[in-house]
């Protein structure tokens, strides 16, 4: 099964007024791809890719390029509904030379079943140039889409080469165990308190937040499939709390740079007591 290695889900930046901030933006690409990532993944879930449009969204590619951070090593999120809004992102990154994206599912309506996402993901991967590849994303405590082992490999079979790898950020073992059972394409896992025993099952890699943070660590447990117990309480600390505000509070602290606080709403940033708290179990977790 073909390797995926560390990509970093990349924070967006915005500045007071809630504009895209690029140069904090490629800073931390070019920061966390000389410490231990291979690529980075714009416009996640972690990055807000729902709050960015099409505009800024090819402001921030501009910017990469001009950062020379190269196209083969970005990851684009693509978050629509509906497959000519996805096939428009999609065909935007490809114009800027990327290649690879972060699939996620149409969030809007509900009650899917495996035919219905079949029938979308193939719309979107037919629309799309030849030459993109798909990490197509689980993560249906955000979207209320669960992506099943079936469903992948029924994608993996009708668009032979185009399924780079699934991403499975259900946080359940069961879900991550059922991706590398089925071996039909490689299995990335967004919970780094699992990916250490994902990677000793065989997982890929993974796209991880916490690489904003400890690009290093992960790293290592993606290269080892060793736990890396800091980590981990890292990671117990932050989503105990609104995930990408506690992600941006303690990067903001680590650089000493509280712009880094800002979310775009309607996300919202952490209250003084919530830092507190999350100040205390960082300081912790790291000794």
């Amino acid at each position: 099964m073909e390797k995926f290695g560390l990509s970093a889900a990349l924070l967006t930046p915005f500045s007071s007024d809630f504009e895209v901030d690029t140069r904090r933006m490629t800073d931390l690409a070019r920061h966390v791809l000389n410490n231990g990532t291979d690529t980075v993944t714009f416009l996640g879930t972690t990055g807000e890719g729902a709050s960015v449009g099409t505009t800024e969204r090819a402001r921030i590619l501009q910017a990469a390029a001009e950062a020379e951070i190269d196209a083969d090593r970005i990851i684009l999120g693509i978050c629509a509904s509906s497959v000519s809004g996805s096939v428009d992102q999609i065909e935007q990154g490809v114009a800027s030379g990327v290649t690879e994206f972060l699939l996620t599912p149409p969030f809007y309506f509900s009650d899917y079943d495996d035919d219905a996402l079949f029938d979308w993901h193939s719309g979107v991967l037919r629309g799309s140039p030849e030459g993109a590849r798909f990490v197509v994303y689980n993560i249906p405590q955000v979207t209320g889409v669960t992506l099943s082992a079936e469903l992948i490999g029924r994608l993996a079979d009708a668009f032979p080469g185009r399924i780079r790898a699934v991403k499975d950020s259900s946080g359940s073992w069961a879900s991550t165990e059922n991706f590398l059972r089925a071996d039909v394409v490689p299995v990335l896992v967004g919970d780094e308190r699992q990916l250490a025993r994902a990677i000793r099952e065989g997982a890929a890699g993974a796209i991880s937040g916490m690489a904003n943070l400890h690009p290093e660590f992960m790293r290592h447990i993606v290269d080892t499939g060793e736990d890396n117990p800091t980590l981990s309480a890292v990671v117990d600390a932050v989503v105990s709390l609104p995930v990408v505000a506690a992600i941006k509070c303690v990067l903001a602290d680590d650089l000493g740079d509280p712009g880094w606080q800002v979310l775009r709403p309607p996300l919202r940033r952490l209250a003084d007591a919530e830092k507190d708290t999350l100040r205390t179990a960082v300081a912790a977790a790291r000794g």
